[in-house]
């Protein structure tokens, strides 16, 4: 199967991660073809919907901190006509189209509106999914105008409108109203064991090993390259250069600011902590060999000296103003804005 250059993490997760999904267990096998793909199915929308919450608390409760913030609604939709048996998988979702919600972030208005898992959508922001173009073999472009349709909607009115079809087909119209959060977004990639940030999103890979971490844990791991985003690092190391001393700075940098977010976010700052020295003794090698990186324990030991700091702001103020309580080891860079790059992806701006 040929596979389309793309070049952007964000419309590479819902091409990448479906194609993996058929490669690995292909759809409408005779006998249980129809479980296998519901069970499939069902546990890419868990592992979709555990990133979109904890991201959505830490874009949601870091807002305040945040150079740049915008109105979100914490929805993620899905194409069908991407994966390799599209007709297979409408009769597991129970659709007659081929857009559908793929997540809602717990907490989130797309949660609290009651939008159901796999309902089929048929309007976003008033154009129907009816006038899509014909899916081809660059199907993830629809998907992808599709969000930039909701965000527009966002930015533009802070609200955006879901008409999806109910109980025996009735179109039900959904009104989303936009919370203010931090403008980064959060992907898994298929076939990686990476998390990465490229200035705009956080992907991280399906085969993380934190995944099989508790939540808080693995929210520590997305508020390192949450960090990366928040303090421009993907755009200051394309200026700079990505020595090895550039690398390293920027990762202490992501490395100490993980605790503030995370407390923000409504965890424990010290998991922060914790997170480093569950991973790193097993992962501390490959790249980290190069010293790109500060070792394991030396990381887990500046994590913890940014913990009395949280401690007194949350005192002072009632949170973690990492503006003012956080040090920062370069100068601040805006985030980039352009698309993920190959450079951005091996930069070593990432964990393993």
């Amino acid at each position: 199967m040929r596979l389309p250059k793309i070049a952007d993490a964000g419309l590479r997760l819902r091409y990448f991660l479906i194609i993996a999904l058929m490669l690995a267990a292909p759809i409408a096998q005779p006998a249980h073809g129809a479980d296998d793909t519901s069970a499939q199915l069902a546990a890419l929308q868990k592992r979709d919907e555990l990133v979109q919450s904890i991201g959505w608390k830490l874009i949601t409760g870091n807002a305040a901190f945040c150079s740049e913030a915008r109105p979100a609604v914490g929805l993620l939709l899905q194409d069908v006509a991407a994966f390799g048996n599209p007709a297979a998988v409408r009769a597991a979702m129970g659709l007659a189209g081929d857009i559908a919600v793929q997540a809602r972030a717990a907490g989130s208005p797309a949660f609290r509106s009651g939008l159901p898992v796999f309902a089929e959508v048929l309007a976003v922001d008033g154009q129907p999914m009816s006038s899509l173009p014909p899916a081809d073999k660059e199907t993830w472009q629809r998907l992808t105008t599709l969000h930039q349709r909701v965000n527009e909607a966002l930015r533009d009115r802070g609200q955006v409108e879901i008409v999806w079809s109910g109980p025996q087909g009735a179109p039900i119209t959904t009104l989303l109203v936009g919370e203010t959060a931090c403008a980064s977004g959060f992907e898994v990639i298929a076939g990686s064991r990476r998390a990465s940030a490229n200035g705009q999103r956080v992907a991280i890979g399906a085969d993380f090993v934190g995944f099989s971490y508790t939540e808080e844990l693995l929210a520590a791991a997305l508020a390192h390259e949450f960090a990366h985003n928040l303090l421009g690092h993907p755009g200051w190391l394309d200026a700079n250069g990505r020595k090895r001393r550039n690398i390293r700075v920027t990762e202490r940098e992501a490395d100490r600011l993980m605790p503030w977010l995370l407390a923000n976010g409504g965890y424990d700052p010290a998991a922060a902590e914790r997170f480093m020295r569950e991973w790193g003794p097993g992962n501390d090698g490959g790249l980290f060999r190069g010293r790109t990186h500060d070792g394991w324990d030396e990381r887990a030991e500046f994590i913890a000296a940014e913990l009395p700091l949280i401690a007194r702001s949350k005192a002072a103020s009632g949170s973690a103003d990492w503006r003012r309580g956080f040090r920062r080891e370069i100068e601040s860079a805006p985030p980039r804005a352009n698309a993920y790059s190959a450079a951005s992806a091996a930069s070593g701006s990432s964990i393993e």
